[in-house]
C-alpha cells in the first residue's frame, strides 16, 4: 500500500481501518481481518472502549509490531499535561505496546483551552521521549490550529476531522496544508450521512457517485476512497464486514479523472454530522476513561 509522509518523516499507510463504534466483542476480528487483508494501520480512541480489542487482533493477526501503525486518541477527561502522560500509560497498556506511532487529542476545548495546550504540551514530551513516534490532534479548526501553534513548538503531523464528499471542510483541509498538516478523514465515505443527512439522500445512493462507480467498476464507497487519496486525504474506512473491509482497502487499481473528481467536490453541502467542534465541553462530553 502506498503511502503519507508525515511533517517529521513518518510514513503512514494512505489507508487504515476505523474502529468508531465497534462494539469490543467484534473488534478483534475486524481488526485481524483487515491486516490480513493488507491494511497496516489501525485507528483507535480511548473514548471508544475497544482498545483492549484492537491490540488483541493486532497479536492475532502473526504480524509484527513493526508491519502496524497503531493510532490512537487522548479523551477530553484526561487533558491537563499530568493527566495526559497518564492517559498515554492507559491506552499503550491496554493496547499492549511500548510505542504509540501515533497519539492525537480527540477534540479540542474551545473553553478551557488551556487544557488543551497543557495536554498537547504532554503529547510533546512523550515525542521526545520516545514514547510516540507522531503526534497531532482531531477535528480542530482553523482557529483552534493557530491557537495551539502560537503555545506550542512541535506541529501536529494529523488533523483527523469528519471529511466526505457531502461535507469536505475546504477550509480546515487548507489551513492544515499550510501549516504541514496531514489531514486525516474520518467518516470518509459519509456514513455518517446515512442517520444525519437530508432526508433519503446518502453518499452511497447519491446518483453522481453511482455513476462514477459504474464507469469505473467500481462502488461508491470505492470511488469516495479514492477521491480522498487523490487530494490528498487520509482515510481511515471503518466495517466490521469481512467483505466490505476487503472492499474498502481494493481502491489502489484505478485512478479518477480530474472530472470526476470535480463534480465530487460540487456535492458540498456544508452540514456537519458530527458535534460542532465549539460545542464540545466537559460537561457535555466528559467520561471517566478507566484504567489499563
Amino acid at each position: 500500500m502506498d503511502t503519507f509522509t508525515l511533517n517529521n518523516g513518518i510514513t503512514i499507510p494512505q489507508l487504515g481501518l476505523g474502529v468508531f463504534q465497534t462494539p469490543p466483542e467484534e473488534t478483534v476480528a475486524a481488526v485481524q481481518t483487515a491486516l490480513e487483508a493488507g491494511y497496516r494501520h489501525v485507528d483507535t480512541a480511548a473514548a471508544y472502549g475497544n482498545e483492549r480489542e484492537v491490540g488483541e487482533g493486532i497479536r492475532r493477526s502473526g504480524l509484527d509490531r513493526s508491519e502496524v501503525f497503531v493510532e490512537t486518541k487522548i479523551w477530553i477527561s484526561d487533558y491537563g499535561y499530568d493527566e495526559t502522560l497518564h492517559a498515554f500509560d492507559k491506552s499503550a497498556g491496554k493496547l499492549g505496546v511500548e510505542q504509540l506511532d501515533l497519539l492525537i487529542l480527540h477534540q479540542a476545548l474551545p473553553g478551557e483551552f488551556d487544557m488543551t495546550i497543557a495536554a498537547y504540551r504532554a503529547l510533546e514530551q512523550l515525542l521526545v521521549d520516545g514514547k510516540v513516534r507522531s503526534i497531532g490532534v482531531s477535528n480542530f479548526m482553523p482557529a483552534h490550529l493557530a491557537q495551539l501553534a502560537d503555545a506550542t513548538s512541535i506541529v501536529p503531523a494529523i488533523n483527523q476531522i469528519e471529511s466526505h464528499p457531502y461535507f469536505r471542510q475546504e477550509d480546515v483541509i487548507d489551513a492544515d496544508a499550510a501549516a504541514g498538516v496531514l489531514t486525516q478523514a474520518w467518516s470518509p465515505i459519509g456514513g455518517i450521512t446515512s442517520y444525519r443527512g437530508d432526508g433519503d439522500r446518502t453518499t452511497f445512493t447519491d446518483p453522481v457517485l453511482t455513476e462514477i462507480a459504474s464507469a469505473h467498476d467500481k462502488t461508491t464507497a470505492q470511488v469516495m476512497l479514492r477521491w480522498h487519496i487523490q487530494e490528498g486525504r487520509q482515510v481511515i474506512p471503518k466495517s466490521v464486514r469481512r467483505e466490505r473491509i476487503l472492499e474498502n482497502v481494493d481502491v489502489f487499481d484505478f485512478t479518477l479523472t480530474a472530472d470526476d473528481i470535480a463534480r465530487i467536490d460540487e456535492l458540498e453541502t456544508g452540514v456537519r454530522g458530527g458535534p460542532e467542534p465549539e460545542d464540545v465541553t466537559l460537561e457535555a462530553f466528559g467520561r471517566d476513561i478507566p484504567e489499563a
